[in-house]
């Protein structure tokens, strides 16, 4: 480590709360898909501020839309009518099925809206006595309290009890348990279509489509959660796009706004009568600096086709991580995904070969104790993802003698 990094951990552990375990890397700067550190090192990173910066770090355009608008207008609250807003709906719902739209700041809060108008559609327009929200085991789906109910694991509610009732969780890939676990009291389903947290595990085509015959049939929300895997991540513009569903209830944040905090709950219009004015809200959500630059992303992906590059250079790097566990039986058990959201399953502990990329300059992150969980801005080149696996296969060659 060098003194400039001893010192801005000695700041850091003085000024802010201890939520975090950080990589042993200070960014000073990015740009496209390299990260650079205090000490003018370069890195390839694979993470993309956890499937945030889809369109690369610091796009010129996104940065003058920045600066445009921040000379026009950056914020006068949800008590006004803003351009910006609607120009960012249009341009979001022309992506997928959905018609209305309710903006926020987060994934979590995005997952909160969700939540809530399946609640009160279940109540106020169906008139049922519903209110409980189905989720998977392996889900993740926020830090507030009422996501981190939704997630329903242990390590995430440690010490915030009494947690929220009005949760239920059911095995993931069980249509039997779910078809059981549904009754009158249930008002939603929520899922995410590839685990990103729990290991990256897609969903089957049998049970994504179970679920939404479940939900049709016994009247409940279909909900998907795709805060990491919406916005052109596992090929289609939106995961669920990859089944040929079609949800109630879609949420995304993380790359809308490539960086900057924004969240979106998406439904029809059947679904948005559960919203009236006063029943939700919020003070920041779609300030028009935010909408502006999550407009500007939305052209880049569609006009740069990113859903396309994503399909095509993750079976491209599937391939490759396949063949190294076929070189080198014993090291890599699976390799899981849907375009550019990847999961190498290592054969054992992969803290010491995680820790061994990051010194070879690839930051990426390792969940579930033995995945490697790829998440690369979508603009990330092939000959990155060629050096990353030429890196992989020497310490994991490396590791079988």
């Amino acid at each position: 480590m060098s003194d400039t990094f001893d010192a801005l951990k000695k700041r850091e552990e003085a000024l802010l709360c201890r939520t975090y375990g950080r990589y042993p890397l200070a960014v000073k700067s990015a740009l496209g898909a390299r990260l650079y550190d205090f000490d003018g090192r370069e890195y390839i990173d694979l993470l993309a501020g956890i499937a945030v910066t889809n369109v690369g770090h610091c796009r010129p355009e996104l940065a003058d839309v920045v600066a445009e608008q921040a000379r026009k207008l950056v914020h006068v609250s949800n008590l006004f009518y803003q351009e910006e807003q609607l120009v960012l709906a249009e341009k979001l719902l022309a992506t997928n099925h959905f018609t209305k739209v309710f903006f926020c700041n987060s994934g979590a809060e995005a997952n909160e809206a969700a939540i809530k108008i399946a609640r009160r559609y279940a109540q106020r327009v169906k008139g049922r006595d519903a209110g409980e929200i189905i989720t998977f085991t392996g889900a993740f789906h926020g830090r507030t309290l009422a996501t981190v109910a939704a997630t329903g694991q242990a390590k995430f509610q440690d010490g915030f009890a009494p947690i929220p009732t009005g949760f239920r969780q059911v095995e993931w890939g069980n249509l039997e348990a779910l078809a059981e676990a549904m009754g009158p009291q249930t008002a939603g389903v929520l899922v995410e279509i590839v685990q990103g947290e729990g290991g990256v595990r897609p969903m089957t085509a049998e049970f994504a489509k179970g679920i939404q015959t479940l939900c049709r049939e016994r009247g409940v929300l279909f909900m998907v959660d795709e805060i990491q895997t919406g916005l052109c991540r596992t090929g289609k513009f939106w995961a669920f796009q990859n089944y040929g569903l079609e949800p109630d209830v879609a949420t995304s944040a993380k790359a809308l706004a490539n960086g900057l905090p924004m969240g979106a709950m998406m439904t029809t219009d059947e679904v948005a009568r559960g919203f009236e004015p006063g029943s939700h809200a919020t003070t920041f959500g779609a300030g028009a600096t935010m909408s502006a630059v999550a407009a500007k992303v939305i052209d880049i992906m569609r006009d740069e086709k990113l859903d396309e590059r994503a399909a095509e250079l993750g079976e491209y790097a599937m391939g490759l991580f396949r063949s190294i566990g076929e070189r080198h039986p014993g090291t890599i058990a699976e390799v899981r995904g849907m375009g550019l959201m990847i999961g190498v399953v290592l054969a054992f502990p992969g803290q010491e070969i995680w820790k061994a990329l990051m010194a070879k300059g690839f930051v990426l992150n390792l969940t579930q104790e033995r995945v490697l969980r790829l998440v690369p801005p979508l603009v990330i080149a092939r000959e990155d993802i060629d050096a990353f696996a030429a890196a992989l296969e020497e310490l994991l060659a490396a590791h079988t003698v």
